[in-house]
């Protein structure tokens, strides 16, 4: 099991701020083609466009980072401003 939580954008356009999944391992862009695969808002918004970074345990990771069980993982949109 994993948390998963959506920040910025991400969080409102998927309508959820986080969520908890059954996870049997893999990396970060394992993770990502799984809830790309749910097709939809999660397709159209879970992608480079949309995340500037991914976070797991806390810490800037690489896609290729694998995810433990238990971990917190977030998806970090990129940070607009004037």
């Amino acid at each position: 099991m994993i948390t998963i939580l959506y920040f910025g954008v991400l969080k409102q356009q998927l309508n959820t701020e986080r969520e908890e999944i059954n996870w049997s391992g893999g990396t970060g862009s394992e993770l990502l083609a799984l809830l790309n695969s749910r097709g939809g808002e999660w397709a159209q918004y879970l992608n480079t466009q949309y995340i500037f970074r991914l976070v797991i345990n806390k810490k800037i990771s690489s896609w290729n980072d694998i995810i433990p069980d238990n971990a917190e993982v977030g998806f970090l949109p990129p940070v607009t401003g004037g």
